[in-house]
């Protein structure tokens, strides 16, 4: 098997399944939400939180987190207006939150209109707990540093949107994926 173990392969094919058909889809709202539910329906991922808001001047980063005159801040990010929807998973049986990210980016990356803004992995990304508790209010996600991915995902479909996604590994049992899906309200 190519990931060793058939539940790998399983969650491949249930991720890549809503986009494998007549070549890459447009990068919208509905492919999004399609994506979003697999992962949410994957039998290896548990819904721990999920919200809703609609948000003003929201801090997306773009750079790694890091310490300036005494106060946290990104390196880069742009400030963004419009509704957030924001979802976080415990990965269980023995998959990884990291694999589960990675195998949803693929999907978004071979989207028509999707383009990578910002990556980082480990240390690079700056410090677990501030990422876990300022950037994304969730303590839970707070894990090892040289473990931490982020990535943001800039989609142009009718709506232009921010896809963030950020996996946390605390312990073999303990991992956590946490997306946010932004889409920016039109000036």
């Amino acid at each position: 098997m190519i990931f060793g173990n058939p539940s790998r392969l399983v969650l491949l094919l249930s991720l890549l399944v809503p986009f494998s058909f007549n070549g890459p889809v447009f990068a919208d709202s509905d492919a999004i939400a399609v994506l979003l539910q697999e992962v949410d329906g994957y039998p290896h991922t548990k819904q721990i939180e999920f919200s809703e808001e609609e948000v003003i001047d929201h801090e997306v980063g773009l750079g790694a987190i890091q310490k300036l005159r005494g106060e946290w801040h990104f390196k880069r990010s742009e400030r963004l207006s419009g509704t957030l929807l924001r979802y976080t998973w415990l990965i269980g049986n023995g998959f990884s939150s990291a694999e589960v990210m990675v195998k949803m980016l693929d999907s978004v990356a071979q989207m028509k209109g999707a383009s990578e803004l910002f990556a980082c992995d480990g240390r690079a990304c700056g410090r677990a707990v501030q990422w876990a508790n300022r950037v994304f209010g969730e303590r839970v996600l707070f894990g090892r540093e040289d473990l931490q991915q982020y990535r943001v995902y800039r989609v142009q479909g009718a709506v232009e949107a921010r896809l963030l996604a950020y996996s946390a590994e605390r312990t073999a049992d303990r991992q956590y994926l946490h997306v946010e899906w932004l889409q920016i309200d039109p000036e």
